[in-house]
């Protein structure tokens, strides 16, 4: 069981108990957090409260989560594209639709499942059974580049090296509309979407700190196809700043608009180059996964 101590800042004071801690406790929801308050696992001032409670500046809130029963992760035979491999880590391409790790819903068919047959278990273990050698993620629908490290050593190299920012994380996308300038960059915070915690936002109260830069690579009429370059990591973060900009990515489903003008299976992105220091060379290596057939198509349709 995990025990968090939280104390309630001024500019919060008179927020619902259940709000407040959905954006601060990341990947915790609304709905989860109510539960542990009726189960008497969230108290104010040592004592417990209801979910519509509402807090008041300076006062100490204990949250108890309990243990997740985590079930087993079997080994898949599925194919893997695998762009890179030695014995401390591999980079693959991975597919559309392809979930990266298992969750509520998805417990086979993702990406540790097919991880788990390919290296026959020796994958890093940092990040718990449900993640095997699982450094960063991308979106189911997000095609592209991924590091995956095969022992803990590897992984911490890795996984500092994304806390520095240090690590080249560029995206191709389409989007909507046209640019007036070639390049430009987006800093601006993302955390949970206010209303709809499923969704993330530019949310300058509550967000972290997240910047990306883009630059144009060819206008396409209605559409432009862009390059976007990383440097930070947050979930949904080209999605969200490009949609934050009047950019939304062509068929998105969450940001974009509600008819897509295409048939697509979710967002026009590719995570197509990804460089690194190697943990035990030292070498900075980079890699490039290739442009999917669907970009390509999509990509040629919109030049005619």
């Amino acid at each position: 069981m995990e025990k968090i101590d939280i104390c309630v800042p001024e500019s919060i004071s008179g927020q619902r108990i259940d709000r407040f801690l959905a954006d601060i406790l990341d990947g915790q929801s609304r709905s989860y957090l109510q539960k542990l308050v009726k189960e008497g696992r969230v108290l104010v001032q040592g004592k417990s409260v209801r979910a519509n409670y509402k807090v008041v500046s300076g006062e100490s809130i204990t949250v108890e989560i309990p243990d997740m029963e985590e079930p087993d992760v079997c080994p898949e035979n599925i194919p893997l594209s695998i762009l890179y491999e030695d014995e401390d880590l591999l980079v693959v391409d991975k597919p559309k639709g392809m979930v990266v790790h298992p969750s509520a819903g998805h417990y086979s068919g993702t990406l540790v499942n097919a991880l788990m047959y390919h290296c026959a278990g020796k994958l890093s273990g940092i990040n718990g059974v449900l993640r095997p050698g699982i450094v960063h993620r991308i979106d189911m629908d997000t095609t592209g580049s991924l590091v995956v490290c095969k022992n803990d050593f590897a992984h911490s190299c890795l996984a500092e090296q994304l806390k520095e920012h240090s690590i080249t994380r560029k995206y191709r996308a389409i989007v909507y509309g046209g640019f007036k300038e070639d390049e430009g960059t987006v800093d601006a915070p993302i955390g949970r979407h206010p209303i709809d915690r499923k969704k993330m936002s530019v949310n300058h109260k509550n967000g972290k700190n997240a910047v990306t830069h883009y630059r144009v690579l060819e206008r396409l009429g209605k559409f432009t196809y862009i390059e976007c370059q990383l440097e930070t990591g947050r979930t949904h973060q080209i999605r969200v700043h490009m949609a934050g900009i009047g950019h939304p990515l062509l068929g998105d489903e969450v940001y974009g608009p509600s008819a897509s003008p295409y048939k697509l299976q979710g967002q026009t992105l590719h995570a197509q180059v990804l460089g690194f220091v190697h943990p035990h060379t030292h070498e900075y290596m980079e890699f490039e996964a290739p442009l999917p057939e669907y970009f390509e198509g999509m990509l040629n349709k919109l030049r005619h």
